[in-house]
């Protein structure tokens, strides 16, 4: 009897965690088409390529110490709502341009940023509770991992726009050389697909 609850539970598990594969998974190909069809043409746009750079050799002396107070400094900015590094960030020509396609999307895109060669915000259609992503998977699993890298993550419930959302996210090419630069992640809200 006690093998045989054990055995109904772990089906249940199992059954869960198909669920849940399948949940994250189900929406992306239409994902991917978004990104190729959609976001890869405006990732060559000089708004977003010089901003990448300019903040690449901006940032190029930065150590882990300098990362972290800036990341501090972000944090305790978004908990009290604003403050002078987040509106230097969305003052930005290429925060300016986000927003635009954010807002042109007819509510498929629900956040766009994107990031350096160190994982830290250029530039953003909306503030995110962090300015350092470079210890994620959506900075890791494209800009880390080459030019042609994306990463589509799982399903999630997003608390600020309350919705179901996947991020899609890619590596940022310089398109002199093909060499990556950054990284951009967008949240698609998977419930306007």
């Amino acid at each position: 009897m006690k093998n045989k609850i054990l055995g109904v539970a772990f089906s249940g598990i199992l059954v869960c965690m198909s669920a849940t594969s399948a949940l994250a998974n189900e929406f992306e190909a239409q994902i991917l088409d978004i990104l190729n069809n959609q976001v890869r043409t405006w990732l060559s746009d000089p708004a977003i390529v010089d901003a990448v750079k300019a903040q690449n050799t901006e940032h190029a002396n930065l150590g882990d110490a300098d990362i972290d107070a800036l990341d501090k400094k972000w944090r305790a900015e978004a908990e009290a709502g604003g403050g002078e590094l987040i509106n230097r960030v969305l003052g930005k020509d290429i925060s300016k341009f986000l927003t635009g396609k954010k807002e042109g999307s007819n509510g498929i895109f629900s956040e766009i940023f994107v990031m350096d060669n160190k994982g830290l915000n250029v530039g953003q259609s909306d503030v995110t509770s962090d300015y350092m992503q470079g210890d994620e998977g959506k900075w890791q699993k494209t800009y880390q991992a080459g030019p042609d890298a994306v990463f589509v993550d799982e399903v999630e419930f997003d608390d600020s726009s309350q919705t179901f959302q996947s991020q899609v996210s890619a590596t940022v090419v310089d398109p002199t050389d093909g060499k990556p630069i950054g990284a951009i992640t967008l949240g698609i809200n998977v419930e306007n697909l």
